[in-house]
């Protein structure tokens, strides 16, 4: 199969590890990945904020970059991301009056998964150990992210992949379905409450006695890895992609940085 990433621009920026070990978990599998080169940010942040008319170009350049390529399904390591692909995007055509974006912006959006909806819905994955050869010998608990639960109505996917894998302890993570306060826009407009949101989340994480905290969405990650270390509590933050691509013989590197590394991986 051929497989376009959809990199997100938080993960471009801030988390290439995570596209890393989701290319090389896709290869490991025998799939062929490329990246549209005209991918940029999905426009998230201004349709949240009620941008539609601002937000209308982003959506244009996203629908144009992935019109580009041939390939057969997409995917990107963020379920908020591809929440905006499938359903903002038609969405934002549709309230500016171009029923031909929103037609091709609904044929993108079909063809978009959340790395866990591909690996599980698609490929067939369901032990990674066994599939995968991922191994990770640390005691973690796990962050369902909001947009993943939500729209993208993810359910297990993550969790049961995680628990599939070699070596590792999942710890249940209290009061998981709550928000962890980040919401893009949200935790700068209205930033007590986000960091009330974010001290609950923190304190449930650090009472697993959990050695990291794992999840989906870099956004969220980030959020959560950054109340952890200004605690100092010594835990940290991984996207589940990182933990699928670890090995025994290639593990990945987990230290107090947020930004994390998965060692040497294919690209």
């Amino acid at each position: 199969m051929r497989i376009a990433l959809f990199a997100t621009c938080i993960v471009d920026a801030m988390y290439p590890a995570t596209a890393r070990a989701t290319v090389s978990i896709l290869e490991r599998l025998g799939h062929e990945v490329i990246f549209p080169a005209g991918q940029a940010c999905c426009g998230q942040m201004h349709v949240n904020s009620g941008y539609f008319k601002e937000a209308l170009p982003v959506v244009a350049n996203h629908v144009k970059a992935f019109e580009d390529d041939e390939y057969d399904v997409a995917v990107a390591p963020s379920g908020s991301c591809v929440a905006s692909v499938k359903h903002q995007h038609p969405m934002v055509a549709r309230r500016c009056g171009d029923a031909g974006l929103e037609a091709r912006a609904a044929a993108v959006g079909a063809k978009t998964y959340e790395l866990s909806q591909l690996l599980v819905d698609v490929l067939g994955v369901t032990d990674a150990a066994a599939q995968l050869g991922s191994y990770f010998p640390h005691r973690i608990t796990y962050h369902p992210s909001c947009h993943g639960m939500r729209l993208l109505r993810l359910g297990d996917r993550q969790l049961d992949l995680l628990r599939s894998v070699g070596g590792i302890e999942v710890a249940e993570l209290p009061e998981a379905d709550q928000c962890c306060g980040f919401g893009g826009t949200f935790s700068m407009k209205n930033a007590d409450v986000s960091s009330a949101m974010l001290a609950d989340k923190t304190a449930n994480i650090c009472g697993t006695g959990a050695d990291l905290c794992a999840g989906g969405d870099a956004s969220c990650l980030m959020h959560i890895g950054g109340g952890l270390s200004r605690q100092g509590s010594g835990v940290t933050t991984m996207h589940f992609a990182e933990i699928l691509a670890s090995t025994l013989e290639n593990p990945a590197a987990v230290s107090g940085d947020v930004r994390l590394t998965t060692g040497r991986t294919a690209r």
